[in-house]
């Protein structure tokens, strides 16, 4: 079956989707996430915990995630997360500490 809302990762074109999900501190980061201010960094960051959140590697054309699609699933991957917002930020931060080393090493620069 083919859900033209599914994607192979997190599309941040869901980002607005999820942002009235959770509490304030939540919404902010989200409008900062999905804004011009954010860096590519921060972004990719983002999908990088979406993905292991919501499980997106070990998603496929005929799983139930995908036949509902990427909208659905992420809201309810950010709805079940028993933490509070403060810890999902918290670990934006980690995951973009992540793709920055990444990046640096991709670059043959030394890490910090």
């Amino acid at each position: 079956m083919y859900n033209p809302d599914t994607e192979l990762l997190f599309p941040l074109r869901v980002l607005p989707q999820l942002r009235n999900l959770r509490g304030e501190e939540w919404s902010r980061f989200v409008d900062y996430i999905g804004s011009q201010e954010s860096t590519k960094p921060e972004k990719c960051a983002f999908v990088l915990m979406m993905v292991r959140m919501g499980g997106c590697v070990s998603c496929n054309s005929d799983s139930f995630r995908a036949m509902r699609g990427c909208t659905a699933c992420s809201r309810q991957t950010v709805r079940r997360y028993k933490g509070a917002d403060h810890d999902l930020i918290e670990q934006h931060h980690l995951l973009q500490k992540e793709v920055e080393l990444f990046l640096r090493k991709q670059a043959g620069l030394p890490a910090e």
